[in-house]
């Protein structure tokens, strides 16, 4: 079992900048990979990020590429993601997530994890 509680959400203005934090309990953290991801009004849930078990890896969406950054404190059981000039469409609940699965590849789709976060609000005003 994995507990996931994210902060750092809230309003900002259209070229600012947010650090979301997801902190984890339960299983060991620094056996897995974890990931963001984010619902928009009256859309799906889609991928912003992916982080490996050791920071060695990460992969993002191209919508966000260059502009987030995803990393993580084993010690402190923490995943981040770092988002920098941002964007009204960057409008979301933002969601962070955990893959136990073991694979050598990072998850880029719901299904490829397990333990969900309730979510923190990210709102960009223009």
């Amino acid at each position: 079992q994995v507990q996931l509680v994210e902060s750092g959400g809230g309003l900002v203005q259209a070229g600012g900048s947010l650090r979301l934090s997801c902190a984890a309990s339960g299983r060991t953290f620094s056996t897995y990979a974890m990931g963001w991801f984010r619902q928009a009004p009256g859309k799906e849930r889609e991928f912003v990020a992916a982080i490996s078990w050791n920071g060695g890896g990460s992969y993002y969406a191209d919508s966000v590429k260059g502009r987030f950054t995803i990393s993580r404190d084993n010690a402190k059981n923490t995943v981040y993601l770092q988002m920098n000039s941002l964007k009204p469409e960057d409008t979301a609940v933002y969601y962070c997530a955990a893959d136990l699965h073991g694979s050598s590849s990072l998850a880029t789709q719901e299904h490829g994890y397990e333990y969900w976060g309730q979510g923190t609000q990210v709102t960009v005003s223009s």
